[in-house]
């Protein structure tokens, strides 16, 4: 069923393609024409991450930055009270004063517990 569909398509996409004027991304247009396929089956373009920020909620000390979503993986850093920091998800892991949620920090730098982060927006899962 899917090869039938692309048989459909690619010849459409490639008349639309031809179609089209060439401009300053010449370049980009010309491999796009020359290879209609890579246009019909080319993934989703990157997306940007909007991370989100939060502070940091500890009455005293600094938040310990662990490993993984528990306090028994190792602590790889920490990051001092009242700090704004950035949070790319929420996962479940050990509860921290009866709070399962903990928020990995981008570029897998590591996870904090969401009990000691105020976000004040809503944080999607991982």
């Amino acid at each position: 069923m899917i090869r039938r569909a692309l048989k459909s398509v690619l010849p459409a996409a490639a008349a639309v393609l031809a179609l089209l004027p060439v401009t300053a991304g010449a370049a980009a247009a010309s491999t796009v024409a020359a290879h209609p396929v890579a246009a019909v089956a080319a993934p989703h373009p990157a997306r940007t991450h909007h991370y989100l920020t939060g502070r940091v909620a500890t009455q005293r000390g600094r938040l310990n930055v662990r490993s993984g979503p528990g306090t028994r993986y190792r602590v790889v850093g920490h990051r001092d009270a009242r700090r704004l920091i950035s949070v790319s998800c929420k996962s479940e892991g050990s509860r921290v004063h009866g709070n399962r949620l903990w928020y990995r920090l981008p570029n897998h730098r590591g996870y904090v517990s969401a009990h000691y982060v105020r976000t004040g927006r809503h944080v999607p899962w991982c």
